[in-house]
């Protein structure tokens, strides 16, 4: 039960540092498909959705566990 409110805690987190024209660019691409998606948003967006979840990802999975290893924020 511990690990499933975890989880639910962390999607929220995923969602607030999320802005909101990306939210709604992935959901036309979950809804509709990628093709369906590319012909309607371009490829300008999906190069957008996969750069932002790339920095995004990479800081909350690499960086910061780093930074709180390393002791930069005093933890």
């Amino acid at each position: 039960m511990l690990y499933l409110e975890l989880w639910k805690t962390a999607l929220g987190f995923r969602q607030k540092i999320t802005p909101g024209f990306i939210q709604k660019w992935v959901q036309v691409f979950k809804e509709n498909g990628f093709k369906a998606g590319l012909k309607m948003l371009g490829w300008r967006a999906v190069i957008a959705i996969f750069i932002f979840y790339l920095i995004r990802d990479g800081f909350l999975y690499i960086l910061l566990p780093y930074f709180i290893a390393k002791g930069y924020f005093g933890f």
